[in-house]
């Protein structure tokens, strides 16, 4: 199902009695019994995961492909991470519930964290669309049981620790969307997770202790913290460090000369860019003026793509603003899918994570570059940190991470109910923990299948069949 198709299936749904929305989810549980959601076995025809991973690097920046190789090489979870694409092929073997809505596409545990909301309060949400489609609610659920299931095993979890884990994320996710179905539309929309001292005061002393902790940290990770350390000051003017290969300005990459050309084309793009934004934010950007770039390597799963940090300044050397210029490509999803309704990757991404995030960085935003090869493709744009925390997760015991998992899936939920059928989807789960118990043996399956995976990316570096390049 496509974007419009979704739009049509929500007004459709509209239409329908609250009864008669209920009714729909139950009468999914014929055509995929809620058990059912438990069943993984490979497929017979199951594709090898390293070829699959090849055929990401086909688009890739060739030298990067090492580093991301590298990087999912640390351990079965920071595979994991890498391998939406893999997960996605599996998914699409399955029977589904027929009931949509918009993906993240790869929702695992650590695409969640902190950032700022334009209110300047700190929120907790969803925080990663590069693979963001319309689809089966539970191909996004399942990502995130499983996710759990990996991390569960990396901090030396047993089962019994395990399964309380993915329970208390389903748990989350089912309750959360029972009370969503209860709620009107607006608040439905309104809803929001605020990290604040009634967060804060609802919470067990430990939890209290970590989101503390969490949150200290994600608010010094602002734009400035973000210049302190990609930038320096030479001969009076503020310039963008070099640390290759992670980060490399534009002059090293292709020669002073050759640069000059690349910096008049980035501002084209930036102009381009501003034509994304409502006027108010537009209006902001031209405040600022373009000072350098330079090439990123940014995450696990996206290294290899074109990633690149642009400088400006607003009323002097000291006013800095880094934008992070991001290659969106087509969703791993597009595959098993519908393809996008959006031409443009990057306005699939912002489109997708306007519609699937409580509040989204003002400065979001999307441009298309047809120029230089180094700097052709869809791009998405963002402030590189508005305030940015990630969970600890390798220092999380069961009892921690249970409660992660389950504020996980409580923001799933919201972020599906803004797109999909949240009534049905509601009467489908139940009241009961029947889907809840189902998923843990997805997840405990699907993490054996995960090592499997990793297994055979390590044999395949160890083999030189690929190549493996690992952090410093």
């Amino acid at each position: 199902m496509d974007a419009h198709s979704l739009a049509l299936a929500r007004e459709a749904a509209a239409r329908l009695t609250v009864a008669e929305r209920q009714e729909l989810g139950r009468s999914k549980r014929t055509a995929l019994p809620r058990s059912s959601l438990g069943d993984y076995a490979p497929a017979a025809d199951r594709p090898d995961p390293v070829a699959l991973l090849e055929s990401q690097a086909m688009s890739r920046i060739a030298e990067l492909v090492p580093i991301r190789y590298g990087r999912m090489l640390a351990s079965p979870f920071a595979f994991y991470r890498g391998a939406a694409l893999i997960m996605a092929s599996d998914m699409a073997t399955s029977p589904h519930t027929s009931l949509e809505a918009q993906l993240c596409g790869d929702a695992h545990l650590s695409n969640f964290g902190l950032f700022a909301s334009p209110e300047r309060s700190l929120v907790f949400d969803i925080n990663d669309f590069d693979e963001t489609l319309p689809g089966p609610w539970e191909w996004d659920v399942k990502r995130l049981v499983a996710s759990l299931a990996v991390a569960g095993r990396s901090n030396g979890f047993d089962a019994a620790g395990r399964e309380r884990v993915v329970l208390a994320a389903a748990r989350g996710y089912r309750e959360q969307m029972n009370m969503l179905a209860a709620m009107r539309e607006l608040d439905v929309w309104y809803a929001h997770t605020i990290v604040d001292d009634e967060l804060e005061a609802s919470v067990n002393p430990t939890d209290r202790r970590e989101i503390r902790r969490t949150a200290a940290k994600a608010r010094r990770r602002d734009n400035l913290q973000a210049n302190a350390k990609l930038t320096h000051v030479v001969d009076g003017r503020r310039r963008l460090v070099s640390d290759p290969p992670l980060l490399v300005p534009i002059e090293e990459i292709v020669g002073a000369a050759e640069a000059r050309g690349y910096d008049v084309e980035m501002r084209e793009l930036i102009d381009m860019y501003m034509q994304s934004l409502d006027v108010g934010r537009r209006t902001l950007i031209t405040r600022f003026t373009y000072a350098g770039m330079a090439r990123r390597v940014v995450g696990v799963g996206s290294v290899g793509t074109r990633a690149w940090v642009v400088l400006l300044l607003g009323r002097d050397e000291s006013d800095p603003l880094l934008l992070q210029v991001k290659q969106a490509e087509h969703s791993v999803l597009e595959g098993y899918l519908q393809p996008s309704t959006f031409p443009n990757s990057a306005e699939r991404v912002v489109a997708g994570q306007r519609l699937m995030q409580a509040c989204s960085d003002i400065l979001l935003g999307w441009l298309r570059s047809v120029g230089r090869d180094a700097l052709a493709g869809d791009y998405y744009v963002r402030q590189l940190h508005d305030w940015k925390g990630s969970a600890d997760v390798q220092s999380m015991s069961p009892a921690v991470l249970a409660d992660y998992g389950q504020a996980c899936g409580q923001v799933l939920a919201r972020a599906h109910s803004r797109s999909g059928d949240r009534i049905a989807i509601a009467a489908y789960l139940g009241n009961g923990d029947a889907v809840d118990r189902t998923l843990v043996g997805f997840a405990e399956s699907y993490a054996d299948q995960n090592e499997r995976d990793y297994a055979a990316l390590r044999e395949a570096v160890a083999s030189d069949v690929v190549a493996a390049e690992f952090d410093r």
